[in-house]
């Protein structure tokens, strides 16, 4: 049977209000990659990421392998992935800047995690037994409080292993400080797994701990270490990029300051910023609590738990945090898939 012009047109309309519903009523939001990252917080967000807007939001979601450099360089070059939720920008703030700048990738938040960073760490028990001493400026007067294994007239300060980029960092600001001359010794914990190991054996024997980490990690949640605060202001990027984080020879004269702030974005490419709608609006308030996430990386340590599996666990037992993040009928349609 021939249908008329008109009842072509009321029946394309129709369907098209019907589709615009059901895209309304299911927040269908189409085809999303996203980077998995290779590091544990990174992997446990893109999986969070991943249940709640298939679940939530009817997206089809693709994680794919990121790494900071290669995996802003493939957004920046190609629009690929359509997501980078945990990018850690210090690597590469010059050309995100730039690409911000020209329209080809959007910032939609600054801090996906809260109480963030890198810097200069104590144990709790010290921190407890040491209240005075509770700036980096006030520890370094005291390295008899953290005798040297080799030498126990010098005070150990953990550095970084050999190759890793906070190495060149903590050796200029050991000589910005003059920490050699007011009696410490820099060591050098060889691996991850002999500066986790320092850290580990300290807490476990009630001993003191000095010594550079980061976190969100699983041994800043598990030991529940003390970030020391610096007293030196942050000496500016000329001191900081032109010196501290160079090879020693490229900085001859590193001045005292604090750590540089660590900014974390959640980066999506203009094209998805375009045609992810609601799936946008999601990405810009999802907020960790440091804890929280801390807590989570010790499950995933303690239980080998990958970010699929820990994931389900975040989403089964921290609702207060994630159903803030979303509507009453999306929290719902993911409670459900759980």
């Amino acid at each position: 049977m021939k249908m008329t012009k008109l009842a072509l047109a009321a029946l394309g309309t129709t369907l098209t209000l019907a589709g615009a519903a059901k895209a309304e009523s299911h927040g269908e939001c189409g085809a999303i990659s996203i980077a998995e990252w290779n590091w544990a917080s990174g992997e446990l967000m893109a999986n969070v990421d991943k249940i709640i807007l298939e679940e939530g939001y009817g997206c089809e979601v693709t994680l794919v392998p990121g790494a900071t450099t290669t995996t802003f360089a493939s957004m920046n070059e190609k629009a690929q992935p359509d997501v980078a939720g945990e990018l850690w920008i210090n690597a590469v703030r010059d050309q995100l800047d730039n690409a911000i700048a020209e329209g080809r990738l959007h910032s939609v938040l600054d801090g996906p995690i809260t109480e963030l960073g890198e810097g200069w760490w104590v144990t709790p028990k010290f921190a407890a037994d040491h209240p005075e001493l509770n700036t980096v400026e006030k520890v370094l007067e005291h390295p008899e409080l953290f005798p040297n294994a080799e030498d126990e007239s010098k005070g150990a300060f953990i550095g970084c292993p050999a190759g890793w980029g906070c190495q060149l960092v903590n050796a200029n600001l050991f000589r910005a400080f003059d920490m050699e001359e007011k009696g410490w010794v820099l060591v050098d914990p060889g691996s991850a797994a002999g500066l986790d190991g320092s850290m580990a054996k300290a807490v476990e024997r009630d001993q003191n701990w000095f010594g550079y980490y980061w976190s969100p990690t699983a041994m800043i949640g598990k030991y529940e270490m003390v970030l020391l605060p610096f007293e030196a202001e942050y000496a500016g990027d000329d001191n900081w990029n032109g010196c501290i984080a160079l090879a020693e020879q490229d900085c001859a004269d590193p001045k005292p300051t604090a750590w540089t702030k660590s900014e974390v974005h959640t980066v999506i490419t203009d094209e998805f910023k375009k045609k992810g709608g609601p799936a946008v609006d999601y990405l810009s308030k999802r907020i960790f609590p440091g804890a929280i996430m801390n807590g989570m990386l010790v499950y995933m340590q303690d239980e080998q738990a990958g970010g699929e599996d820990a994931a389900f666990e975040f989403l089964e037992k921290h609702g207060d945090i994630w159903e803030s993040w979303v509507s009453p009928e999306v929290a719902e349609k993911v409670k459900s898939a759980l």
